[in-house]
Order: C-alpha cells, then sequence, then structure tokens
C-alpha cells in the first residue's frame, strides 16, 4: 500500500470540518489516515531491512533465501471492525494499544532453515524489539496452518519526534503460502453441509506439503553438502 500525503488529507478534511462533517468526526478520521501512514512507514522499514539482508546473501553467498515479501496496512474500516469485535473503544490510542497486525509483513521463503535464519537475523537488529513469537511450523494449528509469526516493533523517525511502531511479520515457505492462500479462499466458500469433509481434506493436504516441504530442504541440504566437498 503506498503511503499517504498526510498534508493533503489535512487540506481536505479541513474543507470538511463543520460543512459536511462534524468537527470530531472529521477529525477522528484525519487521525486514522495518519495513523495509517505511521503504520506503513514502519512497514517499509521493515521491508528495507529484510531487502539488505536478502541483497547481502545474494552477493556474498549466491543465493537470495528471501523469495517475496509483500506488506499490507489495515484500513481505519478494518481497524475498527476488529476493535469492536475486541469490546475496545474506537479510537487510534486503543488501536495502537490494543492490536498487534495493523502492520503486516508477509516473507516468503523457499526452504524452512531460511525462515529461522531470517527471523534470527532480523530480530538481532539492535532496533528491532521483540514483543512475541508464534511458531506454527513446530506447532501447527489444528486446521493444519504453518507458519512462523512475529510481533516487534521499529522505529520510525518524524520531525519531531520518534515512535515505536508494532509490526506482525509472517514467515513462511512458498508451500506453506501456497496453503494457506487457498485455505483462506475456500473458508469463504463452504456450506454449512461441505465444511467437515472440505476441511479434512485441506488438513490433509498441508500434512503432504509439509512432507513435501521437508524433503525440499533435505535436498538442499544435500545440495550445499556437495559445494562444500567439492572446493
Amino acid at each position: 500500500m503506498k503511503s499517504i500525503d498526510s498534508s493533503k488529507v489535512a487540506y481536505i478534511f479541513d474543507g470538511l470540518k463543520g460543512y459536511i462533517l462534524p468537527d470530531d468526526e472529521a477529525k477522528a478520521i484525519h487521525s486514522f489516515i495518519v495513523t495509517e501512514n505511521l503504520y506503513s512507514s514502519a512497514a517499509r522499514e521493515i521491508s528495507t531491512k529484510l531487502d539488505n539482508l536478502n541483497d547481502e546473501f545474494k552477493h556474498v553467498k549466491d543465493r537470495n533465501p528471501i523469495h517475496s515479501i509483500k506488506s499490507r496496512i489495515k484500513t481505519p474500516k478494518s481497524i475498527m471492525d476488529k476493535l469492536n469485535r475486541l469490546g475496545c473503544e474506537l479510537s487510534v490510542e486503543s488501536a495502537r494499544k490494543n492490536l498487534t497486525d495493523i502492520a503486516g509483513i508477509r516473507v516468503i521463503c523457499s526452504y524452512i532453515d531460511d525462515i529461522y535464519l531470517i527471523a534470527d537475523l532480523l530480530t538481532s537488529q539492535d532496533d528491532i524489539g521483540v514483543i512475541r513469537t508464534s511458531d506454527y511450523i513446530k506447532n501447527p494449528k489444528p486446521n493444519g496452518y504453518r507458519s512462523l509469526h512475529l510481533i516487534v516493533t521499529v522505529p520510525v523517525f518524524l520531525s519531531a519526534s520518534t515512535e515505536l511502531v508494532k509490526v506482525e511479520i509472517q514467515i513462511r515457505t512458498i508451500a506453506m503460502d501456497f496453503w494457506a492462500s487457498l485455505d483462506h479462499e475456500l473458508s469463504f466458500k463452504l456450506t454449512d453441509k461441505k465444511i467437515e469433509a472440505v476441511t479434512l481434506e485441506l488438513k490433509e493436504c498441508a500434512d503432504i506439503i509439509s512432507d513435501i516441504d521437508i524433503r525440499m530442504q533435505n535436498l538442499h541440504n544435500i545440495t550445499i553438502l556437495s559445494e562444500r566437498n567439492q572446493t
């Protein structure tokens, strides 16, 4: 998602206050959009760090542990919907306090070992704070979902202050991402009559994909060992 020009937003909402929108509503909307821009900056900081790590591996070790990086920022509506579900106050302050996934980064790796490598390299950086780690690879969810989740903080340097902003990072293999994407798509199309059968089938597919991931990791390890023996 592109960052938002807060000066343009302020200009637009200054013209609406007291005319189309009451002052308090215009201020609330403006605050959410400025906050969205703050989280976009945090996501960009994390993405840059990951890109730098990937570039270093390309030049030093002639390979890229990261296949792709995707980022997303929750919209103001999505933020308010989640605050409602959690029974929290609808405000920017409440969102920053209670939500850890306003900014999200998804990192796709080729191999399982690269997931933990990237997580360790990122979280060992001095300005990254780790709030929580959830390892759904070693401990998959009941439906078969696998991924490594990190909740971290990263400093965003503004003109008059420095803000520590929370970012959720999901790191998974290509195979794990393939399964998760289709599971998400199918979950919206299931009927009550089909849900049990499809859920069981998806779980079996997740287990098969996990086995393939392990086998591909083993093949990769054999390749690395072979290259070392030749040097």
